[in-house]
């Protein structure tokens, strides 16, 4: 394990496109350790109905990362103007965030380990008073999965392409559709170097509101 800090986990834990090591195998000892951490997260009323698929077989990895292209960027939506803003606070940034995902594009096949992280029950059409729960369940568990890859020298990457094709996905890794939903595919892999830095980022007064928005 690397020698972090909680503060220095916490802060430099980043999204990892182009310093995947594609080259390198990863045990799947490793990445079962890090969905025991993932587990230890809290969640919705103790329910307990979060998975993960983990792909490392090569045809069955190529064929997610088919169809993940497929689906990258279907399901998009314009940004706000806000989330220009603050995704530009940096002019390099976004610029960085194309690149990045332009490079997985060409080898997220290559990629040692894919993680589909699931969710008991479906939220289609629900309102955000029945999709809060089942989302609060799972991102914390996520992201336990991600500071425990990060300590033990694993970048991943939340990525959504996998969405606007979530059947077909389901249909080749046998996800009971009707009753899971999928929420992402996780690149996971040793990483090229290990000295991240915290990312520049808007001003904590800009999003921190006291009694009232």
């Amino acid at each position: 394990m690397l020698d972090l800090s909680a503060e220095e986990l916490l802060t430099t834990t980043r999204a990892v496109r182009h310093r995947l090591d594609l080259d390198r195998p990863v045990d799947p000892a490793l990445l079962r350790r890090c969905v025991e951490f993932a587990t230890q997260a809290p969640t919705g009323r103790n329910q307990q109905g979060w998975s993960f698929v983990i792909v490392t077989e090569p045809a069955r990895k190529a064929a997610l990362a088919q169809l993940w292209r497929r689906g990258l960027g279907q399901g998009d939506s314009p940004m706000t103007a806000t989330e220009v803003r603050r995704a530009n606070v940096d002019p390099r940034a976004m610029e960085k965030v194309w690149s990045g995902l332009r490079h997985l594009s060409d080898n997220l096949h290559r990629v040692p380990a894919l993680v589909v992280p699931c969710i008991e029950g479906r939220t289609d059409g629900l309102g955000a008073d029945r999709q809060a729960p089942k989302w609060g369940s799972l991102l914390p568990a996520v992201w336990s999965f991600m500071l425990a890859a990060r300590l033990h020298g694993l970048g991943t990457v939340w990525t959504t392409g996998n969405m606007p094709v979530e059947r077909d996905v389901a249909e080749l890794l046998g996800i009971p559709y009707a009753s899971v939903m999928q929420a992402a595919v996780i690149p996971v892999a040793h990483t090229l170097g290990t000295d991240f830095r915290p990312a520049p980022r808007v001003s904590v007064d800009e999003v921190l509101h006291w009694e009232k928005w």
